[in-house]
């Protein structure tokens, strides 16, 4: 059967245990049976969960220039490698006598089959991913509690917090805010905005708001929590 995906925690957890003890997908030299499980994967796996199979992906990169001259059947798709595959790609000093006709008549036959697995999974797993990537993203976004100090007492804090909320972003929501008190008659304005974080960056931000020299001497997160 060999690797069945790499899409889920389960097809990676196959891969990653498969390179535990290997250094290649199959032999002792990277060949076009790497190439091929390489480039299923969008990817480096995560170091954290698949610590062996993220090792793997860095080494084959490092051939990424030179695939086409790896040895192997470039045809063949990554998923007749693998654990159930290993009948395939036998270690040489464990390999059947040259003359048992009948074991590699039996090998032959095989590999027919797992062509066959290997074309319906393939199949399955192209529908996988169009639904997948037609499934809505969940948008990541942050709530912000940002401190903005004035230059003294004597700073207009309204002309200062219209300043502030005239910035207007993709992504950028401002919510409630309140002046502080920080000593010596000195009030920050302290308020709150919620950022989707792929679109607004909040050190751009914080540094656009110190534009208004004017008004802004600094600016600090208090607080920040995704949602």
């Amino acid at each position: 059967m060999g690797f069945t995906d790499f899409l889920s925690d389960a097809g990676l957890t196959l891969l990653n245990n498969w390179v535990q003890t290997r250094s290649y997908i199959t032999g002792y030299s990277a060949s076009q049976a790497d190439v091929a499980c390489f480039k299923a994967l969008k990817s480096s796996p995560d170091a954290q969960k698949f610590p062996h199979a993220a090792r793997w992906y860095k080494h084959i990169a490092s051939f990424e220039a030179d695939f086409s001259n790896l040895t192997g059947d470039a045809s063949k798709p990554y998923t007749v490698y693998g654990p159930d595959a290993s009948v395939l790609t036998v270690n040489p000093a464990k390999a059947p006598a040259a003359d048992d006709d009948d074991d590699v008549d039996l090998f032959g036959s095989d590999e027919e089959e797992d062509a066959e697995a290997a074309r319906v999974r393939e199949e399955r797993l192209a529908e996988y991913r169009k639904k997948k990537e037609a499934k809505p993203k969940t948008i990541a976004k942050s709530v912000v509690t940002l401190d903005v100090k004035p230059w003294d007492d004597e700073t207009d804090m309204k002309a200062l917090e219209e300043s502030v909320r005239s910035i207007e972003k993709d992504g950028l929501v401002w919510g409630a805010s309140k002046l502080v008190s920080v000593g010596f008659g000195i009030k920050k304005l302290q308020i709150n905005l919620v950022i989707e974080d792929e679109k607004i960056s909040l050190s751009e931000l914080e540094e656009e708001i110190q534009e208004f020299e004017d008004y802004v001497q600094s600016t600090d997160v208090a607080a920040m929590q995704k949602l």
